[in-house]
C-alpha cells in the first residue's frame, strides 16, 4: 500500500512538472502586461511574487501537487524562470518617476545573490535606473561571483547607458570578454551565457555609434572558436556578437566598414554565402580573427568556417547594418535557393532568417498582402507545395520535405517581417494578413473551425514534422500581437487563449512555445494597454533580438539564444496613449479627436477619427490633433518637431504632459457618459417647461416675478450640463427649492432663471453679473424705501448705463457680435424701468430738485432724510445726464429772452441741453411752465 502511494504520487509529480513551465513561462506575460504601471514607495523594498510550483491535475479533479523545491531537477528548472520573476517585478516601476535612488537598490540588494534579484537588475537597467550607481556598487556586485547576477548586471548597465559609449562600463564589459584580454592577464574561466550577455552590453553601450574598433572586435566575435570544452552554447555565443555588430552599425550600411570589401565579405562568408563578383574564396579562421587564444579543450575543429554556427549571427548583424538602406547589392547576396541543389546546402531555418534579412533591407517593400508573401516564394517551391496534393504524381525526383520546410520558413519569415515593420500601428491588413496565416497554420496541425477561406497549399504535415509547423505557428502568432501591441484586440486575444489551453500531450507543446504564447498575450495589452511598439531603428533591433525565431526547449535552454535578451522589447515600447480629461472636474472623459497624417513618399496627407482614451501613432508620422465634436471646446495641438519626445515630461508648455489632455466641456452639452447618443439635448425643452420665461419686459413687475418652478431639481439639471464645481454649489445653495422663507422666494426665482439663462446660453461667467444687476437694483429699492443708507456714491448708475448703450448699440447694428449680445436685452431694459420707478416713486423730489437748479443748493443737512434726498438727488443726476445747475440756468435765461413762457419749450431745451435726457427736459420743461425755475 505504501509504495502504491509513493509511485502514484510520483507519478502525479511527474504530471506537475509538465505542467509546472505554464507558471513558469507566465513571468513573460506579466511583464509586458504591467510594463511600467506602478509607482512604488522608495521607503520600501519591492516585493517579487514568488513562483508556484505546483500543478493541477485534471484527471484527479483538478487536485493541486506540490513540488518539493529542494529537489535539485526542480531547483535546476526554476533558476531562470526566477530571473523572469525578477524582470517582471522591476519592469511594472514607471521608467519616468524621477531619478530612482542608489540608496533603494542597493536597500532591495539581497544578503545571498539569487536569481530574482538578477533578474530586477536587468529591468531596472531598461528602464535607465542603474545610472544612479557607482563602479564601487558595480564591482561588490562582480565580487559575488553570481553568474545570473552579473548577467542582470551587465545587461542592465548596457541599458542604461545605451549609444552613451561610456568608458568605464565599456571596460566592466570587455573585461568579460576572455577573447579581449591581454595574453599577460590572468585566465579566466567564464560561462558562455556571461560572456553573450557581455557581447551583446557592448552592442547596447555603442549603438549608432560605428566604432571602427568595437565593429572589428564583434566581427571577430562571431567567428571565434571555443575556447574550452563548452560547445553547446557557441551558436548563442555567435548570435549575440551578431547582434551586437548589428546594434553598433545599426542602419549604417557600407559606412560602418572602413575596409568595405572585406568586413561585408567576412560576415557574407559566415552566413555561407558567395562573395562579391562570385570570388570562390574559403574563409579561414587564422586569416580572420586575431584571436591569441588556441582552443584548450578535448574538441578538435578544423580551420574552416562552421557555418551553423556563425551563420544566425552573421545574417541578423547584415539585417541590422543594412537596416531600410534599400540596398539591393547586400539583399541579393543573401540569396534564398532556387533550386533543388541548393535547397540541400541551405538549412531551413536559415531560410527564415535571410528572408528576415533581406525584409528588413528592403523595408519599404514590405506590404501586408498575400502577393507579396507569394512573391518571395521561389518558383520551384511554388510548383513543388502545388503539386503535393495531386496524388498520381509518385515518381517525381524532387525531394518534397526541403520544398515544405523553405515554404514554411519563408512563409514565417515574411510574416515576422510584417510584424516588425507595423510593429504597434494596429494595420487591420497586417492583422488579417498574420491571423489568417496563424489559423492556416494550426488547421494544418490540428483542424479547427474557421471562417476564413484560403487557396494555401494542404498537407503540409505529411511532408514536414510537427514541431516545425507549432513553431511556425506559435512566431506567427506572436508577430500578429506585435503588430496589434497595446490595442487587447478580442479575436487575436481569443486564438492566444485557444493556444494556450492546449496541452503538452495534444500540441506538443515545450517551454518556447508556451513562453510564446505568453509574450504574445502579454504584448497584447502592453504595459495595460496604455503602450506600444516603435518602428524607429533601435526599435526594430530590439524588436528583432527578442523575436529571434530560435526558441528555447526548456527553461534552462541558452544554447542558441540567451533568455535574458527576451527583454530588450522594453527598448521598443513607448507610451503613445492619449487621455482627455475635464478641465473642470478633474474626470477622464471621451472626446472625439481627429488625427493628421503627415504627408509621405508612399500616401497623401489624411486623417482619421479616433475617441479617446486612444494610443496614437508614432511621433514622427503625426501632423497635429484636433479636439472635434460639439460638446467640447475645440482645440488644435501641433506635434513636435522630429527630435523632440511627444510626451515629454516636466515640460509645463506641452498640452500632452503627462499623456494627458485637458479639454472644456461646453455649458449646456452632457459629457458622452451621461448622454452616449446625445438624446438628452431635449434637457433644454424640459428646462423651458419647468421655469416659466421671466417676463422682465413688463414696466409693473418686479424683478424674478415668475411663477413657482417644478418639482425638478434644479442641481441635477444643472450637474447634466456643467461640471464647474462653483455652478454646482451655486445650483444647490441658491437654486434649491427646500428654501421656505417666503422674503426669498423671488430671489429663489430669479437664480433658477438666472442658472437656465446662462447654462442654456454656455455662458456661466455671466452669472455673477447677473447677481450683481439684480443685487443693485433691489439695494436702491431697499434705500429708496427705507431710508437706509446702502450706497456712498453713484458709480454703479454709470455701470448699468454703459451696459444700457452697449445694448442699443448692438440693437441699432453699430456693433456686430458673431454670438449676439452679452446680456439679454429684455433683463437691461427691465432694470432701466425699474431704476425710473425708484427715481419717480420719491415724493419729496421735485422740491429737492428745484433747489438745485435755482439756488445750486445740495442737501447737506445730516440727518436721514436729508441724506436720503441727497444720494437719490445724485442718482437722478447721473442716470439722466441732467447739465450742471449753471448751464441749465443759462439756457432757460436765453430761452425766456428770446421766446415768451406760454407752451411748452422741450425742442429748445434740447437744443440747449443735448446731453441732457429727455425725462429730465420734460421734468425741467414742466418746473418752467409751472413757474418754479
Amino acid at each position: 500500500m505504501g509504495r502504491g502511494c509513493e509511485s502514484c504520487l510520483e507519478a502525479h509529480g511527474a504530471s506537475a512538472m509538465e505542467s509546472c513551465p505554464k507558471d513558469y513561462h507566465s513571468t513573460f506575460r506579466r511583464g509586458a502586461f504591467t510594463l511600467a504601471t506602478t509607482y512604488t514607495l522608495l521607503t520600501e523594498a519591492l516585493v517579487v511574487p514568488k513562483l508556484i510550483l505546483a500543478g493541477r491535475l485534471p484527471a484527479q479533479q483538478n487536485a493541486t501537487v506540490n513540488l518539493d523545491p529542494n529537489i535539485r531537477s526542480v531547483s535546476e528548472l526554476k533558476s531562470w524562470p526566477e530571473f523572469h520573476n525578477g524582470v517582471a517585478a522591476g519592469l511594472k516601476l514607471a521608467p519616468f518617476q524621477g531619478k530612482m535612488s542608489r540608496t533603494w537598490i542597493l536597500y532591495n540588494k539581497p544578503q545571498e545573490p539569487n536569481f530574482s534579484h538578477a533578474g530586477l537588475l536587468l529591468a531596472l537597467g531598461l528602464h535607465e535606473h542603474l545610472r544612479v550607481l557607482m563602479i564601487s556598487d558595480v564591482y561588490r556586485y562582480l565580487s559575488q561571483e553570481h553568474d545570473i547576477t552579473t548577467v542582470g548586471l551587465l545587461l542592465g548597465l548596457a541599458a542604461s547607458y545605451r549609444g552613451t559609449m561610456d568608458p568605464a562600463i565599456s571596460k566592466i564589459l570587455l573585461v568579460h570578454v576572455p577573447s579581449r584580454h591581454p595574453s599577460t592577464f590572468p585566465e579566466l574561466e567564464l560561462p558562455t551565457v556571461l560572456q553573450s550577455a557581455a557581447l551583446m552590453g557592448i552592442g547596447l553601450l555603442y549603438e549608432g555609434s560605428a566604432h571602427p574598433l568595437t565593429t572589428k572586435i564583434l566581427l571577430s566575435e562571431i567567428g571565434r572558436q571555443s575556447g574550452g570544452d563548452n560547445v553547446l552554447e557557441r551558436e548563442g555565443y555567435a548570435v549575440a556578437a551578431g547582434c551586437a555588430l548589428g546594434l553598433v552599425a545599426l542602419g549604417k550600411g557600407y559606412d560602418a566598414f572602413n575596409f568595405m570589401d572585406a568586413s561585408i565579405d567576412q560576415l557574407f562568408q559566415y552566413t555561407g554565402s558567395k562573395l562579391l563578383n562570385n570570388r570562390d574564396k574559403s574563409l579561414h579562421l587564422g586569416a580572420l580573427a586575431d584571436d591569441h587564444i588556441q582552443s584548450g579543450g578535448q574538441m578538435l575543429e578544423g580551420t574552416r568556417i562552421n557555418v551553423d554556427v556563425t551563420a544566425p549571427g552573421a545574417t541578423l548583424a547584415l539585417a541590422l547594418i543594412f537596416l531600410k538602406t534599400e540596398s539591393e547589392v547586400v539583399a541579393s547576396r543573401l540569396h534564398i535557393p532556387a533550386t533543388h541543389f541548393e535547397l540541400q546546402y541551405v538549412r531551413p531555418d536559415f531560410i527564415m532568417l535571410r528572408t528576415i534579412a533581406r525584409n528588413l533591407i528592403m523595408w519599404s517593400r514590405i506590404c501586408p498582402s498575400g502577393d507579396w508573401i507569394d512573391s518571395l516564394i521561389p518558383e520551384i517551391v511554388k510548383l513543388g507545395t502545388v503539386r503535393l496534393t495531386n496524388e498520381a504524381i509518385e515518381n517525381d525526383e524532387f525531394d518534397r520535405q526541403a520544398l515544405v520546410q523553405a515554404y514554411v520558413n519563408i512563409v514565417t519569415g515574411a510574416c515576422i517581417s510584417i510584424g516588425l515593420k507595423y510593429a504597434g500601428t494596429r494595420n487591420s491588413d497586417a492583422q488579417e494578413l498574420l491571423y489568417n496565416y496563424s489559423v492556416y497554420f494550426l488547421n494544418e496541425i490540428k483542424h479547427v473551425a474557421s471562417s476564413s477561406k484560403n487557396d494555401l497549399p494542404q498537407g503540409l504535415l505529411q511532408h514536414v514534422d510537427r514541431g516545425t509547423l507549432e513553431i511556425s505557428m506559435h512566431l506567427v502568432v506572436l508577430s500578429l500581437s506585435v503588430v496589434m501591441a497595446g490595442s487587447g484586440h478580442l479575436q487575436t486575444l481569443r486564438l492566444l487563449r485557444y493556444l494556450r489551453s492546449r496541452s503538452s500531450v495534444d500540441g506538443h507543446m515545450n517551454y518556447g512555445m508556451q513562453m510564446t504564447i505568453s509574450m504574445a498575450i502579454g504584448f497584447l495589452f502592453l504595459g495595460g494597454g496604455v503602450r506600444t511598439f516603435s518602428t524607429r531603428d533601435s526599435a526594430i533591433a530590439a524588436l528583432l533580438i527578442t523575436l529571434y525565431p530560435r526558441l528555447p526547449t526548456g527553461p534552462n535552454d541558452n544554447r542558441c539564444h540567451l533568455q535574458a535578451f527576451r527583454h530588450i522589447y522594453v527598448i521598443a515600447a513607448e507610451s503613445r496613449w492619449l487621455q482627455t480629461v475635464d478641465v473642470d472636474s478633474g474626470l477622464p472623459v471621451y472626446v472625439p479627436l481627429e488625427v493628421t497624417i503627415s504627408e509621405t513618399d508612399h500616401f497623401a496627407e489624411t486623417s482619421y477619427s479616433e475617441v479617446t482614451p486612444c494610443i496614437l501613432p508614432e511621433r514622427s508620422m503625426v501632423k497635429n490633433i484636433r479636439v472635434c465634436g460639439p460638446r467640447y471646446w475645440p482645440q488644435l495641438i501641433e506635434v513636435l518637431p522630429e527630435d523632440k519626445s511627444l510626451i515629454r515630461y516636466g515640460n509645463k508648455s506641452d498640452p500632452l504632459v503627462g499623456c494627458l489632455l485637458y479639454v472644456k466641456r461646453k455649458v449646456g452639452f452632457c459629457s458622452y457618459v451621461d448622454d452616449p447618443i446625445g438624446c438628452q439635448s431635449l434637457l433644454s425643452r424640459a428646462m423651458h417647461r419647468a421655469f416659466v420665461t421671466p417676463r422682465m419686459s413688463s414696466s409693473s413687475t418686479k424683478i424674478g416675478e415668475v411663477c413657482n418652478p417644478s418639482s425638478n431639481n434644479v442641481d441635477q439639471l444643472v450637474g447634466t450640463f456643467s461640471a464647474d464645481p462653483s455652478l454646482l454649489a451655486f445650483a444647490q445653495v441658491c437654486c434649491d427649492s427646500s428654501w421656505n422663507n417666503i422674503n426669498d422666494t423671488t430671489f429663489h426665482e430669479f437664480c433658477s432663471q438666472v442658472m437656465f439663462e446662462c447654462v442654456s446660453s454656455d455662458r456661466p461667467a455671466l452669472l455673477q453679473i447677473y447677481l450683481t444687476l439684480y443685487t443693485t437694483i433691489a439695494s436702491m429699492w431697499e434705500q429708496a424705501k427705507s431710508g437706509r443708507i446702502l450706497f456712498h456714491d453713484s458709480c454703479f448708475i454709470y455701470s448699468l448705463k454703459l451696459a444700457l448703450a452697449y445694448i442699443e448699440a448692438s440693437s441699432n447694428g453699430k456693433l456686430s457680435s458673431p454670438r449676439g449680445g452679452i446680456i439679454k436685452s429684455t433683463f437691461l431694459t427691465s432694470m432701466k424701468k425699474h431704476v425710473e420707478e425708484i427715481l419717480n416713486t420719491y415724493v419729496g423730489f421735485q422740491k429737492v430738485f428745484i433747489n438745485y437748479l435755482n439756488m445750486n443748493k445740495w442737501p447737506d443737512d445730516p440727518s436721514v432724510e436729508h441724506r436720503q434726498e441727497a444720494m437719490l438727488l445724485s442718482w437722478y443726476l447721473h442716470w439722466y445726464s441732467v447739465a450742471p445747475s449753471n448751464v441749465v440756468k443759462q439756457a432757460l435765461e436765453k430761452i425766456k429772452t428770446k421766446v415768451p413762457i406760454f407752451s411748452s419749450m422741450v425742442p429748445l431745451l434740447h437744443l440747449l441741453l443735448p446731453t441732457t435726457h429727455n425725462r429730465a427736459i420734460t421734468e425741467i420743461d414742466k418746473l418752467m411752465l409751472s413757474g418754479c425755475l
